[in-house]
């Protein structure tokens, strides 16, 4: 039986809160420790340029299309019990990835883990929604949520060059073994169950398509990549990677209980804040992964130096990105998203100084300017995007959000890739060819952030309504990055 809000003790809102922003840092640390891990990987499984990306996009692919069907799942059968079915699933695949022999298996244990992290993303905001009361409380409650998520992804590239260099880099996926187990049991122990009295359905042929969709066209991109473009096998993922996709917005119109609402994205602002998150994560975290292969295949720096050139740019995000939530939507959305995203292009534009001889901290001045923008960006997109929604649909909308998020990743990863020739990635590969495709990849990067703001000035409101406001202060947690 659901548990009522107002009879959780203070014991179980802080158990409830300690176990989601737990598993919600071991989820942001798993994007963002790879990245320093990937030359290691590809060196220790003597693995070719496409099982690397796929490193990354199998974890944001899986959980870019599970995470709406989880959250439908878990109002059914109880969030607690299926918060608990996302830890086991996250915790094995961990163990997966640590055990994995080659590249294959890490890149399936790889996306069991994105199932897991989409099932415990899923649930999180709801478990806290359940135990704490609308006012302070619960604005206190996300505001540590929030925080947790930005400091996750500020430390998580020196994280994982300190277990790369330290450890072993199958010891990024091993530290969540025990932690997965301790706050299963919390969760069992602590965790109150609830349902939704009036679940949705689970849209399983919208799941099929885009999970056939998505992952067909970023297997093309990868493939073409790495053989030829005209090669049969990439023209036809491509193929069916649209046809699915294209199949998947005409059923979704036609559906009576969609996974993806139209109605939600018949709403100017809403849809326009959706492509916005795809362009930042499309540009500036997508090419996270070349500009770390740059850091320590070209320029030759260990995974710990590799960290600690990203860790002034990260801690300036975070801090700004505290700024920024302060504003209390002062200044309109249209306003600081369209600027956030030009100081992203900006940024990202002046990285492409650097050559196969640069400093190490060449790259560092375009690094700060473009996460300064992701900083101001954050906030401000996830009072928009659950000020947009309706009550009923906070949960929905902030899965949406998430889910362009990380499916701007995957496609990114994939995309900018084809700039870079596949051999110049591997050991022995010419440098210059790779910072020529680098200074390409970061160019075409920076041009989707600047469309991205083009977007902005465009479809968001010139001032925030007062329902956006208040829901935006209620539900005030920095977006998912």
């Amino acid at each position: 039986m659901p548990v009522e809000r107002v009879s959780a003790s203070a014991a179980t809102r802080r158990a409830t809160l300690t176990v989601v922003c737990v598993t919600t840092a071991m989820l942001m640390l798993d994007i963002a420790v790879v990245n320093t891990a990937l030359p290691s990987i590809a060196s220790d499984l003597d693995t070719g340029v496409s099982g690397l990306q796929w490193v990354v996009d199998a974890y944001t692919l899986a959980l870019a299309t599970a995470v709406l069907s989880a959250g439908s799942w878990a109002d059914r059968r109880g969030r607690r019990h299926v918060f608990g079915i996302g830890i086991v699933l996250f915790t094995a695949a961990s163990l997966g990835c640590t055990l994995a022999p080659n590249i294959w298996i890490l890149d399936l244990a790889r996306a069991a883990q994105g199932f897991g992290a989409a099932v415990l993303f899923a649930c999180s905001l709801a478990l806290l929604a359940d135990v704490f009361e609308k006012g302070p409380a619960r604005a206190r409650a996300l505001a540590v949520y929030g925080a947790t998520i930005g400091g996750a992804f500020a430390i998580g590239p020196l994280v994982g060059g300190v277990l790369t260099e330290f450890a072993h880099w199958r010891a990024i996926f091993l530290v969540n073994v025990p932690i997965g187990l301790l706050t299963l049991a919390v969760t069992v122990r602590w965790v109150p169950e609830s349902r939704d009295p009036h679940p949705r359905r689970t849209d399983v042929v919208g799941q099929f398509l885009v999970c056939i969709g998505l992952g067909a066209l970023v297997f093309g991109l990868l493939r073409g990549n790495e053989t030829e473009w005209s090669a049969p096998v990439p023209v036809t993922a491509l193929a069916v990677g649209v046809i699915a996709l294209l199949g998947f917005v005409g059923y979704e119109l036609r559906t009576p209980e969609p996974m993806l609402p139209p109605q939600l994205l018949k709403n100017r602002a809403f849809a326009g804040a959706q492509i916005a998150a795809f362009a930042i994560s499309a540009s500036l975290f997508a090419v996270f992964v070349y500009t770390t292969i740059y850091l320590q295949s070209v320029l030759h720096l260990s995974p710990v130096e590799a960290g600690l050139v990203y860790l002034p740019a990260t801690i300036a995000m975070f801090v700004v990105a505290g700024a920024t939530a302060k504003l209390d939507g002062r200044v309109p959305a249209s306003v600081t998203l369209t600027c956030s995203l030009m100081l992203v292009a900006a940024g990202l534009a002046m990285m492409t100084v650097v050559d196969a001889s640069s400093s190490r901290y060449a790259i560092l001045p375009g690094f700060v300017v473009a996460l300064v923008g992701a900083g101001v960006f954050n906030p401000v997109m996830s009072g928009l995007v659950l000020g947009e929604s309706t009550a009923d649909r906070v949960g929905l909308a902030a899965g949406i959000n998430d889910a362009f998020r990380q499916t701007g990743i995957a496609v990114g990863v994939a995309g900018l890739g084809v700039f870079l020739p596949a051999q110049s990635m591997l050991a022995g590969g010419s440098p210059e060819e790779f910072v020529t495709g680098l200074h390409q990849a970061l160019m075409v990067a920076a041009l989707i952030a600047a469309l991205g703001a083009l977007v902005c000035a465009a479809m968001l409101p010139a001032r925030r309504g007062r329902r956006a406001d208040a829901v935006g202060r209620d539900a005030g947690v920095p977006a998912l990055s």
